[in-house]
């Protein structure tokens, strides 16, 4: 598949807000890295056909509440977050995954285009270490038809990820 035309001033596919997010925090050379497809990457399975990856390089944000409480969990595309890892890594009663409007309460975004930073809010985010056996990863760049590329490293770093195992195990 081909990028298409740019969306912002600056010719990137990335959601204005989060260009602005790269920019601030001194990531603004990844803003002309952001691929924006015709079609959606909006699962982990459509972005990694798109760029032409590893399943597990895709890098999803998800938000689950804790207790009520939004948290981000970065997982990697190939696998599940086990949320019995995440209650007791979080130390909360009660894990489920957060509502549509929750979702783009908290981070200003659409499921299918949330990005690993770069939020409306402040959340405690989550990063499987699964993350971190790519030396590139590629994430949402807050639409769900543009995805960016980044060391997973600097991924967990910029998006102030704890590094946890919370992936789910298949027997």
């Amino acid at each position: 598949m081909t990028t298409t035309a740019a969306t912002d001033a600056e010719g990137s596919g990335a959601h204005p807000r989060f260009a602005e997010a790269l920019r601030g925090l001194g990531l603004g050379h990844l803003v002309p890295q952001v691929r924006r497809f015709p079609d959606a990457t909006r699962t982990a399975t459509e972005a990694a056909a798109a760029v032409g990856c590893e399943l597990s390089q895709i890098c999803k944000s998800l938000i689950f509440a804790a207790d009520g409480v939004p948290v981000l969990v970065l997982m990697d595309g190939a696998s599940r977050v086990d949320l019995e890892l995440v209650r007791k890594e979080l130390g909360a009663d009660k894990v489920t995954r957060a509502k549509v409007d929750v979702v783009r309460e908290t981070t200003g975004y659409a499921i299918g285009g949330v990005p690993p930073f770069g939020h409306k809010t402040r959340t405690r985010v989550l990063a499987d270490r699964s993350l971190l056996e790519h030396d590139v990863v590629w994430a949402a760049a807050g639409t769900p038809y543009a995805v960016f590329p980044i060391a997973p490293g600097d991924l967990v770093a910029h998006a102030d990820g704890t590094l946890v195992d919370v992936r789910e195990r298949t027997s």
